[in-house]
């Protein structure tokens, strides 16, 4: 008969009657004083609701021992018992936890709510009532939650580095935050999937004074982390497994025990995509946590805060760089640190410790450090050393530095109250009288304890006085005894007695209602009372942070002392971030087996803490060590981050050498460790990218494999970084390791050979003497010859290994600084190198050069595993130098499949690209079949090679080494070169339609010391050459010795070489197979310095650096909009290029024929055009910026707009009359938005005809009239095609007569070329219904093109233009369209052609839109005749891509003729040079959001090619725009030079008064900045058109030596001085922008930034752009006013950014704005220059008939001393100023009421009271 079981009813009834007798004794007790005392809190009766939930999900009530069914019942919670003793038989009902009461959303990044506790009855007393909640998204995959009391303050850790939230994420979350509330509890989910990842709600909240309380269901059970423990397997058990977390000195044996550090962290693994989340809980409380099966974690402590932060990432790998960008990025150790380390306690005498360093030495042993236990000291007293056995400890340090090896001692934090052997012990006297110690709980007394030199006191490192105390100690000892490092002991803190010498008080801090499973289960046991005071607070809340206070303070002693080294620190005693400054050892393990095991998994979890500098005690701490478990454990040891021997007081000596010179030990240590330091290098690069990045070093294999579940519990071994897998020998008397291989391509480290076997388990091999060690495929090592010290490795040459994976790819990079000194990343003293491998080819890119390694290293060797085939050829490039390997350095091992290349001298911080076969006959490649169609026969007909690739973008038909054209009689002159070529006629034409030409003549010459030309042509007959006109010297430079550049004739095949002398950089080798010259295809190909270009257009790019992965720009003037390839509206054959040594240089080849350029990763480029000649000019810069003023110099120099077109401007396709455009007139002024320009489009005209107004617009010429009045200004559109099919329409009658318009040549028609664009018959009603090619059809009218070659046609086109203004409308500027020239049709209105079709449809048709239908697609005839200026009859073929630049000057003049005032012109199409006579916008481009970082690049390119007045329809042209694109693009377009917002017909409007009134203030408000900084806007383009320098400039321009900037295209400057960092996507409020290594200052605050040199995340509500102005620049400003007529007559004012050194200078240039050819006549150039505390002006030109006066100063970095007096010296007075200071140390001086004008002198003087 079994038990009798309870039923439901019958438990419930029990309980309620034991609740019931309880209330019955206490009110009788109440009843029997006599009175009720206001401290006896009734127990609350409550009726368990026991939930039915599965075992695994229960919460355990009952965490401490004792539980029964009677205790469980008065805690109301349900009872259940079972056989399995590890579930809870005692867990929570529905009643406990808190409801919400009420909650709030401040922003939309943070949720507030307060918390009620529900009635039930209490675990531990104390239970506070209200709580408050507060979630924070901090960023986009971390989100922080904190419940704490509502009403009362608690202790909260003082992290260092984890500061409050003081940006919200810049994207959207990657998280959802869900609160529950009754009860109350959180569930997070990941966004994308909508998995739950964390959920409260399985368990109630717990929140008492000192027991709190919370439960978590987890998205999976792979859950690594928590510490630190001895964790016997990586991947946590959840079997109900309870880890406590409090910092003990404890022994690391195996135990579930707590020991030395404190990390409730922990990572977990969803599943095989990789996603993970983790989850701190900032709370240095002791606690307990528990491990369940549901999966779920339950978090116990007894004090404090819950302060949670969730951190979501893509892979585990991602998580850790979450945990550290939170906590802190880990410290680079010092390079020497990485070396071999040797230690014991007890060496017993110095003697013995030399003894063991010569013994190693003497081996050869690698071996960097040594160190020395308390056995040094004085009676184990810090700061002493024995004056016996010890005393020659201060000269021993120089005795290690003279083999290249460093010293370190220990420090524990106990001192001594005892004195010194020879009289007082001065630390301990000194701390006494700087009261440096934690003291008992009166907060007066020195607490009293014991450790190793008897009776102690503890340092409290979280006190000031004692911090400095430390410092001083440590600077002294050092003084006394050099050393190169700390290392930190004891310091959880320990101690020898319970509490302290007099024991502990009975309070609840010293035995608190609720011990965790710690150690002893007493708190203070082996440390020091829980009640003893620190400044942070009491010891029970911050006994686990004392390690952690330790390490902060000796990082501050360690700077002092070892000042610009960066030495290091290894502490025992560790807490979340303590890796940003120490590393850490395992602790006391024991020369055991199992502990080798566990030195593994601790080793993974530190990475996962953000400690990589991590390891274990190599051989064993305590107990004797056999030969056997050394010789392992020195293998594996070889490869922990911190690889350290260190064994015990008694126990017999370790170090290798000990076990004899012959040992297995020896020979495999100095083996394991040669190959350590041989990778050296790639462990240094691994802890750079832990530095910035938080990458781990030793990294679990599941990090990189986690879609293979195999591997998530792989802890027998582990990788270094991605690439490096080991697999040690951990068991004893074993030769054979079950080993796990992942899924990737490995190569044995030893042997070089590729192993068959991926994921899959394997039995490896090793014996005695071997480790497992393997490379994986796809990496590049970087590595050094190693020595016995890395003080001698670092001298030797360097190396890579390289193993190629499936793909026969590989990639990698190195790091590399002087090793010792402190910071060098942030002050940018390092070698960052890129290693690629693709195809063959191995590219050694240096990305950063900011130190020179004083041993002049060198690559030596290169080591490529998996190289199918021997190569016949191996070359390496520098600089454009191609130079083959010679076959003595070239080795091959056929089996292995190894290739070895010796002897190598490549020099470090120089970039090379290393070839071998296959890479010669794939990037070396040169297309000799561009066309579509190409087949072998076709390729082999052509003379050329085919060999197809599987490769995307590799020719397949190539030319030969030997195709092209050779010199004959080469001769140089002193101003350049001339001599012939003829071409290799061994090969046969490849066009048949396009004659070869066999000889031609080359005409190299030396323009200028940094300008040369070289042209090629046809020296019989005469060919069309471009007619644009050039500044070019009158006489070439022929001195040589002046001349920047070098040319060489390469002779076969012939090339042009064009060599820099500064740096012997070849930036042009044209000496490539290829050169092909024939009457309509010509190719020329030349090698690139690097693979940095920049320009070529128009079209749309999609980064400003040029991808060249083989892609082809087309170019060829057409109206096209902006889109993927495709050529658009100007046409620009010029290039800026970088080189590496951060020259640049640009190249411009001079052809108006269609042509394409293709860019090819060798790195080259090939040009193909079909007609003209060669024309190429070259400058030689040698910096971004001059290569542009050179450039422009050249083509001519861009125009100076009027003032008032620098205003803000409207414009709309599809205004329906000019009532439209006079109301939205009025809703701008209505709105205060600044606003100079309205514009018409093609609807103000009589059916879109040119000079005819429509009478929907009768009204516009009053409008604009009255407009005008106001300040305002107007601009019409003008197309260049004329309606022919008008009566009575005098400008095609007067074009008639005068004869301008396009025609036939006389031999093939001799008629008007007629086309069909936008004007529409006389007498029709348009059907807009119709299919757009039939709306052409049938009512576009026949249209003219007028020929602007012609002078002619300019006298007609003025006096057009000259009728409209006197006749119809006046206006202020012009805007020229469709003057590529467009058309409707195809060729002409029949879409037939005359004259011979091989121009329509030519022999090589170039990558251009549409080419299958004809150069003739959407323009004229290519037959069409033009005739020139000199009277040249050419074909449109040849100058078609000039149509818009022959409009473009004819319509400047007739502008400022008629208007007598210079306004601006707006042309579409553009060519080289139009920038003289126009601004240009990107076309008509579409409202979508990739069109804004877009038109950033398209503004930066039009800036090198010398149009400054650029920018893009803001908000977009084509489809609707959408509000929060449109605001954005106000903000970006406010700083676009021209800044129009234009939409097209059908589209809703979309001005800044078309949405609400959101929208319209902070239009105003960006446009008021804009306004604001016209005057600087102003100057900028002064400068462009009188130095030619860029107005939007790209980053790189100003910071060309900083690499980072060469890619940065989504940010971009005004002149020198303000960067301009838009945002640019969706739903973004926060931009990651780059501030170059300069100060900067927030434009909207005056604050000077904290960061430079480094990206950085910049707040950006919807209502902000980023703006930074540049210290050391002034920049000159007015007040803001509706439009510029009246913001123009405001007074001036500065900002003074000063620099670093306390300087800034600016100018100012100054006219009326608009008067035709002012600059040096009517105008004013103002210098201005602040030096320290002084602003003065000079004046450099005043022509000025009227000036400006002097308004507001503000100075920007002024410092922190307060202004005391401001005073303003004229001619003969000084005044003093009034004056305001900010807490941004700004200084804003009032100079308006001085009406002093700016262009008389003036110095302002500020002083402080100092």
């Amino acid at each position: 008969m079994g038990k009798r079981k309870f039923s439901g009813l019958e438990i419930t009834l029990m309980v309620m009657f034991i609740m019931v007798l309880v209330v019955a004794v206490a009110l009788i007790a109440v009843l029997a004083t006599g009175e009720q005392s206001e401290d006896v809190v009734l127990p609350t009766v409550v009726t368990p609701e026991c939930p039915n939930i599965l075992l695994a999900e229960r919460v355990d009530c009952f965490p401490e021992a004792g539980a029964s069914e009677e205790r469980c019942f008065e805690r109301g919670c349900c009872w259940s018992p079972l056989g399995l003793s590890n579930v809870p038989w005692c867990f929570f009902s529905s009643n406990h936890g808190y409801t919400v009461v009420r909650k709030s959303q401040p922003s939309s990044t943070r949720l507030e709510a307060w918390l009620e506790r529900k009635e039930a009855p209490s675990m531990f007393g104390a239970d506070i009532l209200e709580l408050s909640f507060t979630a924070e998204m901090q960023t986009e995959n971390r989100l922080r939650f904190k419940i704490t009391d509502a009403k009362q303050t608690r202790f909260e850790v003082p992290h260092e580095h984890v500061q409050s939230q003081s940006s919200s994420p810049t994207g959207p979350l990657n998280y959802e935050l869900e609160l529950l509330d009754n009860p109350f509890g959180v569930r997070i989910r990941r966004a994308s999937t909508k998995k739950v990842l964390f959920d409260t709600s399985m368990g109630p909240l717990v929140f008492a004074d000192q027991y709190l309380q919370l439960s978590a269901k987890l998205a999976s059970d792979n859950i690594y982390g928590l510490g630190e423990h001895v964790h016997q397997s990586f991947r946590h058990s959840v079997d109900w497994k309870t880890w406590p977390i409090f910092t003990r000195d404890a022994f690391p044996n195996g135990g579930t025990h707590n020991l030395y550090g404190h990390y409730p962290y922990f990572t977990c693994l969803e599943d095989e995509s990789g996603k993970s989340f983790g989850v701190f809980l900032m709370n240095s409380n002791a606690m307990d946590v528990t491990l369940q099966p549901a999966p779920a974690v339950t978090y116990r402590t007894i004090g404090g805060v819950l302060d949670f932060y969730i951190m979501l990432g893509d892979t585990p790998e991602a998580i850790v760089q979450e945990f550290t960008m939170l906590v802190g990025r880990p410290t680079i150790p010092p390079y020497w640190s990485l070396g071999f380390q040797l230690s014991r306690w007890d060496y017993g005498s110095l003697e013995e410790v030399k003894k063991t360093v010569e013994r190693n030495r003497a081996i050869g042993l690698p071996y960097d450090v040594q160190y020395t236990d308390i056995d040094y000291m004085e009676n184990k007293k810090d700061f002493t050393y024995d004056m016996m056995n010890f005393k020659d400890l201060p000269q021993f340090a120089d005795y290690m530095h003279e083999h290249g090896q460093k010293y370190i001692p220990i420090l524990d934090p106990a001192i001594s109250t005892k004195k010194l052997i020879s009289g007082p012990y001065g630390p301990y006297d000194r701390g006494n009288r700087m009261k440096a110690w934690i003291t008992e709980s009166d907060g007066k007394t020195p607490l009293v304890g014991e450790v190793w030199p008897g009776e102690t006191v503890f340092p409290d490192y979280t006190n000031q006085a004692c911090i400095d105390w430390w410092i001083d100690e440590i600077s002294m000892f050092h003084k006394e005894v050099k050393h190169d490092a700390i290392w930190i002991d004891m310091n959880e803190v320990a101690s020898f007695v319970r509490g302290s010498n007099k024991g502990c008080a009975d309070n609840t801090l010293n035995y608190p209602p609720f011990t965790p499973n710690i150690l002893d289960k007493v708190l203070y046991s082996k440390t020091l009372c829980m009640d003893a005071k620190q400044a942070w607070g009491n010891h029970y809340d911050v006994h686990s942070l004392y390690g952690y206070s330790m390490v902060l303070a000796t990082d501050k002693a360690v700077r002092q002392v070892f000042g610009g080294n960066r030495s290091f620190i290894l502490t025992r005693s560790s807490f979340p971030g303590v890796g940003k400054y120490s590393g850490h050892w395992l602790g006391d393990n024991a020369a055991n087996w199992n502990d080798i095991k566990f030195s593994i998994t601790g080793m993974l979890e530190f990475n996962l803490f953000g400690v990589p500098y991590i390891g274990a005690d190599i051989c064993g701490f305590f107990d004797n060590t056999t030969e056997e478990l050394c010789s392992r454990w020195m293998q594996v040891g070889a490869f922990y981050p911190f690889s350290r021997n260190h064994n015990a007081q008694g126990y017999k000596a370790q170090d290798p050498a000990a076990f004899g010179v012959n040992s297995t030990v020896v020979k495999t240590s100095k083996h394991y460790l040669e190959i350590r330091y041989t990778l050296l290098p790639y462990l240094y690069t691994l802890f750079y990218k832990a530095h910035v990045s938080g990458d781990t070093v030793v990294r679990p294999v599941m990090h990189e494999f986690y879609s293979d579940n195999a591997t998530w519990t792989v802890d027998r071994q582990f990788l270094w970084g991605a690439h490096l897998l080991i697999t040690p020998v951990l068991d004893a008397g074993v030769d054979t390791v079950k080993a796990y291989i992942p899924d990737a391509v490995w190569y044995n480290y030893e042997t070089g050979e590729r192993i068959k076997e991926r994921k899959v388990h394997v039995d490896m091999y090793l014996p005695a003497d071997k480790l497992g060690l393997h490379i994986r495929g796809g990496a590049i090592l970087p590595t050094q010859r190693p020595a016995v010290t890395t003080t001698n490795s670092r001298r030797s040459p360097m190396g890579l290994i390289i193993a190629l994976d499936d793909n026969n790819q590989a990639s990698g990079e190195l790091f590399w600084d002087d090793g010792d000194s402190r910071d060098t990343v942030s002050s940018g003293a390092y070698i960052h190198y890129q290693f690629k491998v693709l195809h063959g080819m191995l590219t050694m890119q240096v990305m950063h050069s900011g130190y020179v390694d004083p041993n002049d290293l060198v690559f030596e060797n290169i080591t490529i595993l998996g190289v199918s085939t021997l190569p016949t050829n191996v070359t390496f490039t520098e600089g454009g130098v191609v130079s083959i390997v010679p076959e003595s350095s070239i080795q091959y091992d056929i089996v292995k499949k190894v290739l070895y290349l010796r002897g190598l001298h490549l020099q470090l911080r120089k970039n090379y690209v290393v070839t071998w076969d296959e890479s010669l006959s794939i990037l070396q490649r040169f297309n000799c079949h561009p066309e579509d169609d190409a087949k072998e026969t076709l390729c082999l007909a052509r003379g050329c090679l085919w060999e197809p690739s599987d490769v995307p973008g590799i020719p397949w038909c190539y030319y030969p080494s030997d195709y092209g054209y050779a010199p004959v009689s080469v001769l140089e002159t002193p101003s350049g070169w001339s001599f012939d070529i003829l071409r290799n006629n061994k090969y046969p034409s490849p066009r048949t339609l396009s004659r070869d030409i066999s000889t031609l003549r080359v005409e190299i010459t030396y323009l200028t010391e940094h300008s040369l030309r070289f042209k090629i042509f046809d020296p019989v007959e005469k060919r069309y050459e471009v007619p644009v006109p050039l500044n070019l010297p009158s006489s070439p430079e022929t001195d040589e010795a002046k001349r920047t550049y070098e040319v060489r004739v390469v002779h076969e095949p012939f090339g042009i070489r064009v060599v820099r002398k500064a740096t012997g950089t070849i930036i042009w080798d044209s000496s490539v197979p290829g050169f092909t010259f024939s009457d309509q295809f010509i190719q020329i190909s030349t090698r690139l310095p690097s693979k940095y270009i920049y320009g070529f257009g128009e079209t749309e790019h999609s980064s400003f650096k040029h991808d060249l992965n083989w892609r082809t720009w087309g170019m060829f003037t057409k109206d096209q909009p902006p889109g993927n390839e495709l050529n658009c509206y100007g046409v620009h054959p010029f290039y800026m290029g970088l080189e590496t040594t951060a020259h640049a240089h640009g190249v411009l080849l001079l052809n108006s024929n269609a042509m394409d350029v293709t860019l090819q990763p060798t790195p080259a480029i090939t040009y193909r055009t079909i007609g003209g000649i060669l024309d190429f000019y070259m400058v030689m810069g040698p910096t971004p910026e001059l290569v542009v003023q050179e450039y422009t110099a050249m083509i001519g120099r861009p125009v100076l707009p009027a003032y008032w077109s620098l205003g803000f401007q409207l414009c709309r396709y599809g205004y329906k009359n000019d009532q439209e455009i006079a109301d939205l007139y009025k809703e701008m002024i209505a709105n205060n938005i600044p606003y100079d320009v309205q514009y018409a489009d093609i609807d103000y005209m009589e059916r879109q005809v040119d000079f005819k107004l429509n009478p929907a617009f009768k009204g516009l010429p009053k409008v604009v009239q009255d407009m005008r009045k106001e300040g305002m200004r107007f601009i019409f559109i003008l197309d260049p095609a004329i309606s022919g099919n008008e009566t009575g329409y005098p400008a095609y009658e007067r074009g008639i007569n005068e004869n301008v318009f396009i025609r036939w040549p006389a031999e093939i028609g001799d008629g008007i070329v007629f086309g069909k664009v936008w004007p529409d018959y006389p007498n029709v009603i348009v059907n807009e219904s119709l299919d757009w090619d039939t709306q052409v059809e049938y009512y576009r009218a026949y249209t003219a093109f007028p020929d602007f070659f012609q002078s002619r046609t300019a006298v007609w086109w003025h006096r057009e233009i000259a009728d409209f203004y006197a006749n119809v409308m006046e206006f202020d500027g012009l805007w020229i369209d469709m003057n590529e020239p467009a058309s409707f049709v195809h060729g002409t209105v029949w879409e037939k052609c005359l004259g011979p079709s091989v121009y329509d449809h030519p022999p090589y048709m170039p990558r251009l839109e549409s080419k299958e239908q004809g150069l003739n697609h959407k323009t004229l005839c290519m037959n069409s005749q033009q005739v020139l200026p000199d009277g040249t009859a050419v074909k449109h073929y040849d100058v078609h891509n000039l149509y818009g630049w022959s409009h473009t000057k004819p319509t400047y003049d007739a502008l400022q003729q008629v208007t007598g005032k210079r306004g601006i012109v707006v042309t579409r199409s553009t060519y080289p040079s139009s920038g003289q006579w126009a601004g240009h916008w990107l076309g008509d481009n579409s409202a979508s959001w990739d069109q804004l970082y877009k038109s950033i690049i398209g503004m930066m390119e039009f800036s090198l090619f010398g149009i400054s007045y650029t920018g893009a329809d803001i908000c977009g042209f084509f489809n609707k725009a959408e509000f929060e694109m449109c605001l954005r693009w106000m903000q970006l377009g406010a700083f676009y030079p021209y800044s129009r917002n234009h939409n097209g017909k059908g589209n809703p409007r979309q001005d800044p008064s078309a949405w609400n009134i959101t929208f319209a203030e902070a239009s105003r408000d960006v446009l008021n900045i804009r306004y604001t900084l016209l005057p600087y806007l102003y100057t900028l383009m002064y400068e462009a058109h009188t130095l030619g320098s860029t107005v939007v400039r790209p980053l790189l321009h100003e910071f060309v030596n900083d690499r980072v900037t060469w890619d940065i295209d989504k940010q971009f400057l005004w002149g020198p001085a303000l960067l301009i960092t838009p945002a640019l996507g969706e739903g973004v409020t926060e931009v990651y922008g780059y501030l170059p290594d300069t100060r900067w200052y927030d434009y909207h605050t005056a604050k000077a930034m904290d960061v430079r040199g480094q990206f950085v995340n910049m707040h950006t509500p919807l209502n902000h752009i980023n703006l930074h102005v540049r210290g050391g620049h002034i920049l000159p400003w007015q007040k803001p006013e509706n439009n510029t007529y009246y913001s123009r007559s405001n007074p001036l004012g500065l900002i003074v950014a000063l620099d670093d050194s306390g300087k800034a200078e600016g100018s100012l240039f100054w006219d009326d704005g608009e008067g035709i050819d002012t600059v040096g006549k009517m105008s004013l150039l103002v210098g201005f220059k602040a030096v320290k505390n002084t602003l003065t002006n000079s004046i450099i030109h005043d022509t000025l008939l009227q000036g400006l006066t002097l308004g507001e100063v503000k100075v920007w970095g002024i410092g922190s001393l307060p202004i005391t007096k401001v005073t303003m010296q004229t001619a003969g007075s000084q005044t003093p100023l009034t004056f305001n200071t900010t807490l941004t140390e700004e200084l804003i001086i009032y100079v308006t009421e001085q009406w002093h004008p700016v262009h008389e002198l003036f110095t302002i003087t500020w002083t402080t009271g100092v």
